[in-house]
C-alpha cells in the first residue's frame, strides 16, 4: 500500500475511491435506517429523470438512500475513467471529483453528468488531444447538468411539464446536442480566462468562468426570448418531513468515520506521526500543492482535519440558528468545500473567510433589531450555507494578505452570495464558486493596490 502511494496520481485515486466506497456503504445503511429498501431504485430512478435547478434537495425527490446511491455511482464513474484511462490524476482531478460527488447530493446525477463531458470529448478529439489529459475539464463541465435536464425534460413543453413523467422528445434531444457542443468549445477557452482574472485567489476557478456562461445561456433561453423561468417543485416526502427535512445524526455519524478514517491514514502513512502538518497549516494555500510541498500523508492528514472543521462549523450553525438542516444541499457543500483541500484549503486559512460571515450576520442583526424588523436570514439558510462552503475558496486571500483580508473577503462573499443564481437561473451548479470569484475580482485589486504585504 505504501509503494503505491508513493505516486501523487495514484494518492489522488485512493482517496476519490474510498469516498465513492463510503457512499455505496452508506446507501444501504440509510435504506435499513428510513425503512425504504422498496424505494431507493425508484427513486434514484426519479432523480435522473427531473429537472434539478439549484436547489434541488435529492433527499426530498428521491431519499437519503438513493442520493448516496447517485453519489456512489457517479463517484464510481469517475473512479472508472481515473483507471481506465490511465489519467494522471493531480490536484484538479481531485476537485473535479469532488465537485462531482458533492453535487449528486443537489442538482446532478448519473444522467445528466455524461452530455457535458462528451462535449469536452469531441473537443479534444477535434484538436487531436489526449481526454485523459483532460479529464478533469470534463469532471468541472458536469456543473451544467441542470441545464441538461431543464432541455431534455422540461424546456420543450413549458408549462405543460408533469412531474412523475419523462416528458421528453428528439427537440429535447437536439437542443441538449446543441447545447454540448457550444460548451465542449467554451470551457476549454474560458477557464485559463478566468484564471487570469483573478490570479488566483479563488481556488474555484471554473465557477467564476462556469457563472459567465451559464448567465449567457440562460438569457438567451429565457430573456431573449420572452419566457417565463420555470420555478422550483417540492413534492411531499413524508419521511423527510418527520425528520424535520435533515438527516443530521446520519450525516454527522458518517462523516465523522470517514474524516476520522483519512487521520488515521495519514497518521500511519507519515510514521505513525502528525509531524510536518504544522507546516502545512502555516502555509498560504496560494498557487500550491500541497502533494508536491508536504506530501501525501499530510494530504490525507489535512483532509480529515480540515473536513472535521467544516463538519464543525455546519453543525454548529444548524444547531444555534433557525434555517435549512442537514439537507442534500448541506450534505454536499461539506464535500465541496473538501475539494481544494490538497491544494491551498486548510483549517488556518479558512476560519477567516468562516468568520466574515458571522460577522455579516451579526451586523444584519443588530442593525434589524435595532429598527424592529425581523431578521431576514440566518447562518443556517441555505443559501449562506452553500456560500460559505465555496467561500473557502478564497483562503489564499487569507493566507497571502493576511487573516484580516480574509474575513473581509468572507464577509463580501456572503453579501453577494444568495444574489448570484438569479443570474444564471440555478442551472449551474458552481454558484458558490461564481460569487467567490466575483468576490476575488473585486477585492484582489484593491488589496494590490493598497495592501502590499501580508500582515505580521
Amino acid at each position: 500500500m505504501k509503494k503505491f502511494l508513493n505516486d501523487d496520481s495514484n494518492c489522488v485515486k485512493a482517496i476519490c475511491l474510498f469516498f465513492s466506497i463510503s457512499f455505496l456503504i452508506a446507501c444501504p445503511i440509510a435504506a435499513e435506517y428510513l425503512d425504504v429498501w422498496g424505494e431507493v431504485i425508484d427513486d434514484w430512478l426519479f432523480i435522473l429523470i427531473s429537472p434539478a435547478p439549484l436547489v434541488t434537495d435529492y433527499f426530498q425527490l428521491g431519499n437519503l438512500a438513493s442520493a448516496f446511491l447517485n453519489a456512489g455511482l457517479c463517484g464510481l464513474a469517475v473512479n472508472a475513467l481515473m483507471f481506465g484511462l490511465k489519467a494522471d490524476c493531480r490536484l484538479n482531478s481531485f476537485a473535479g471529483y469532488f465537485l462531482v460527488v458533492a453535487h449528486c447530493f443537489y442538482g446532478l446525477n448519473f444522467f445528466n453528468m455524461w452530455p457535458p463531458m462528451l462535449g469536452i470529448l469531441l473537443f479534444c478529439r477535434f484538436y487531436k488531444i489526449n481526454f485523459k489529459d483532460n479529464l478533469a475539464v470534463a469532471l468541472f463541465s458536469t456543473a451544467f447538468g441542470p441545464f441538461i435536464s431543464e432541455l431534455i425534460f422540461r424546456y420543450h413543453v413549458g408549462d405543460y411539464y408533469k412531474i412523475f413523467e419523462m416528458q421528453t422528445s428528439f427537440i429535447g434531444f437536439f437542443y441538449a446536442v446543441l447545447f454540448c457542443l457550444i460548451l465542449g468549445f467554451a470551457i476549454p477557452a474560458m477557464l485559463p480566462g478566468a484564471l487570469r482574472l483573478h490570479k488566483g485567489f479563488n481556488l474555484y476557478n471554473g465557477g467564476l468562468a462556469f457563472g459567465l456562461l451559464g448567465i449567457l445561456f440562460y438569457s438567451f433561453m429565457y430573456k431573449t426570448f420572452g419566457m417565463e423561468p420555470p420555478t422550483n417543485y417540492t413534492l411531499a416526502n413524508p419521511i423527510y418531513e418527520a425528520h424535520n427535512f435533515s438527516y443530521m445524526g446520519f450525516a454527522v455519524i458518517f462523516f465523522s468515520i470517514v474524516f476520522a478514517s483519512f487521520i488515521v491514514w495519514g497518521w500511519y502513512l507519515n510514521g505513525k506521526s502528525f509531524k510536518g502538518y504544522g507546516d502545512l497549516l502555516n502555509s498560504t494555500g496560494y498557487s500550491m500543492s500541497f502533494f508536491d510541498c508536504f506530501g501525501a500523508p499530510k494530504v490525507f492528514i489535512n483532509v480529515g482535519v480540515y473536513g472535521f472543521m467544516i463538519l464543525a462549523y455546519f453543525t454548529g450553525v444548524v444547531l444555534f440558528s433557525d434555517g435549512a438542516g442537514f439537507t442534500g444541499a448541506t450534505v454536499g457543500v461539506i464535500l465541496a468545500a473538501l475539494s481544494f483541500s490538497a491544494k491551498g484549503q486548510h483549517p488556518k486559512n479558512v476560519w477567516p473567510i468562516l468568520l466574515g460571515y458571522e460577522i455579516l450576520y451579526v451586523l444584519v442583526a443588530s442593525v434589524c433589531r435595532a429598527g424592529g424588523v425581523e431578521i431576514p436570514w440566518t447562518l443556517s439558510t441555505q443559501g449562506y450555507i452553500n456560500g460559505a462552503a465555496f467561500a473557502t475558496g478564497l483562503c489564499p486571500i487569507t493566507g497571502y494578505y493576511g487573516k484580516r483580508c480574509g474575513v473581509i473577503a468572507g464577509f463580501l462573499c456572503a453579501v453577494m452570495c444568495t444574489s448570484t443564481s438569479a443570474m444564471h437561473g440555478g442551472f449551474m451548479l458552481y454558484n458558490g464558486g461564481f460569487t467567490a470569484g466575483i468576490t476575488a475580482l473585486i477585492l484582489v485589486p484593491c488589496l494590490e493596490f493598497y495592501w502590499h504585504k501580508k500582515e505580521a
